[in-house]
């Protein structure tokens, strides 16, 4: 009988979660959540009632509890229906997130299977057995340390538990087919049947929609699309941005090693450190808690560079919540002057609070309120900040779910926000100050597009690109502004341009 795989149910579960409309990042938290709960309401229960019993019987171990629970449910030849009741080892966690994630990202290449295996197209099939082949697919085409076999017999006892017996054997034969057909491929052999069309082709093979690729080719070389299509499919890295306050790079790289992490240094970035492999929880590594580091992709970190604020200004970060791009203005000021942190949410600026506190920032002001209406503002800073909110097209890495909820007609309408949002932040500025202007998008509508209206709307406004000795200056284009390919440099995609108030 197979053993009961927690890390599969708790992924199924955020899956169809995901699928009744909740962020990928919220399911998997909340699935992860329940099952701690659950596992601390078992011990509770088999906890002695007195002390004898407790003098008698010692509590039992995470690992000794999991073996109960999988002896309890194999006794009964299914899986649990309900919540999970035991505490979840970190390979189960990182399974658990690897096949929640992976199912999503991968997702119409595994419908295209189920199109070419089952008899019924994907959109035909009941959404719990949906879910459950995507799972079992997944696991078959791209986790190699797998087995076919455990991938099967794992999918089809979750198909029991799920009140669907008489449907795992259509499950098992679906997955059986697949395995027997992949196993006759060479290494280079491709099973799914692809369009011709090179747009479908790669929508199918590395699971896009059409709309997207079509972006990227209206923008790349026809070779670099196959390219920017597998980048986007890989797990994130994490970079660091060093706090130079109350460290520096090498004595956090030092410590960070000890602890056996794989760390690397980020090229033109003067604080930038990389990790890679398995990092586990992040406010548990070195310096965390002292403030030594912070969480910031390598291309957000260009933002503030580009930025340039120097100590004594006021500055304003338009659109500032969570506060990686405050806390790295305040950095680079040496907390010395103002920065105007602005934000319509309040629990997002909570978020900020708790990160300067951390990091021994005392420059920053927090403001709540709508950034496309704050006349109290007008000239009176030396620079501006604007990261608007964006369609997150350069951070699809990041957001697994995030290919699938976007679409053009809701990029349209970013695309107003961030018009407005520009217009109302260039009143902000003093004459001969600055306004950096950035998306971690790719998208022109929102980028170029934005920048180019407001220029010819604004003659008082000029483009400046970064000076050669700004770490910015890597990315320029001809047309001044700056435009980071994740495929090209291994990060995320982004867009900046620094713009001056001549008068």
């Amino acid at each position: 009988m197979t053993a009961f795989s927690p890390a599969r149910q708790l992924a199924f579960s955020a899956l169809c979660a995901v699928e009744a409309g909740a962020y990928a990042d919220a399911a998997l938290d909340r699935a992860l959540s329940q099952s701690q709960k659950q596992s601390q309401k078992q011990f509770k229960r088999r906890a002695p009632k007195n002390k004898k019993q407790a003098s008698e019987k010692k509590a039992p171990s995470p690992a000794e509890a999991a073996s109960s629970a999988t002896a309890e449910h194999a006794s009964a030849g299914h899986a649990p229906t309900g919540n999970l009741s035991i505490e979840l080892s970190p390979a189960d966690r990182r399974l658990a997130t690897e096949l929640l994630y992976g199912c999503i990202r991968r997702q119409r290449t595994l419908d295209a299977l189920i199109d070419q295996f089952a008899k019924k197209p994907a959109s035909q099939q009941p959404p719990k057995l949906r879910l459950l082949l995507h799972l079992g697919l997944y696991q078959m085409r791209y986790l190699d340390h797998i087995p076919n076999s455990a991938a099967v017999d794992t999918t089809v006892e979750l198909a029991k538990s799920q009140g669907l017996s008489g449907l795992s054997g259509f499950v098992n034969g679906v997955l059986r087919q697949y395995g027997r057909q992949a196993e006759k491929l060479d290494e280079a052999g491709e099973l799914l049947k692809l369009p011709e069309n090179v747009v479908e082709r790669i929508g199918v093979l590395h699971s896009y929609p059409d709309w997207l690729v079509e972006l990227w080719r209206s923008q790349l070389p026809l070779e670099e699309l196959e390219a920017i299509a597998r980048w986007f499919n890989q797990s994130p890295t994490i970079d660091l941005r060093i706090n130079p306050l109350v460290s520096n790079p090498d004595d956090v790289e030092t410590a960070l090693k000890a602890a056996d992490l794989k760390v690397t240094r980020l090229p033109n970035l003067p604080q930038g450190l990389r990790l890679s492999g398995a990092v586990g929880s992040v406010k548990e590594l070195p310096g965390f808690e002292d403030g030594h580091w912070m969480v910031q992709d390598s291309s957000a970190q260009l933002v503030g560079h580009l930025l340039d604020p120097q100590p004594g200004e006021t500055v304003i970060d338009a659109c500032a919540a969570p506060g990686g791009k405050t806390a790295h203005i305040a950095e680079l000021m040496e907390n010395r002057g103002v920065i105007w942190a602005c934000d319509r949410t309040a629990s997002r600026l909570r978020k900020l609070k708790q990160n300067a506190k951390r990091l021994g920032l005392k420059n920053i002001r927090i403001h709540e309120g709508d950034s496309t209406d704050q006349a109290q503002f007008v000239k009176r800073a030396d620079r501006v900040l604007l990261d608007v909110p964006c369609s997150g097209l350069g951070t699809l890495h990041r957001h697994a779910d995030a290919r699938w909820r976007q679409n053009p007609e809701a990029i349209a309408g970013l695309a107003e926000l961030q018009k407005k949002l520009l217009a109302q932040g260039a009143t902000w500025v003093k004459s001969g100050g600055v306004l950096v202007y950035a998306t971690c998008t790719l998208h022109p509508l929102e980028n170029e597009r934005v920048v180019e209206a407001f220029l010819q709307a604004n003659s008082n406004w000029k483009i400046e690109a970064p000076r050669a000795e700004s770490p910015a200056h890597a990315y320029v284009t001809e047309q001044g502004w700056c435009k980071v390919w994740p495929h090209r440099s291994e990060q995320d995609g982004f867009f900046m341009v620094r713009l001056k108030r001549c008068a």
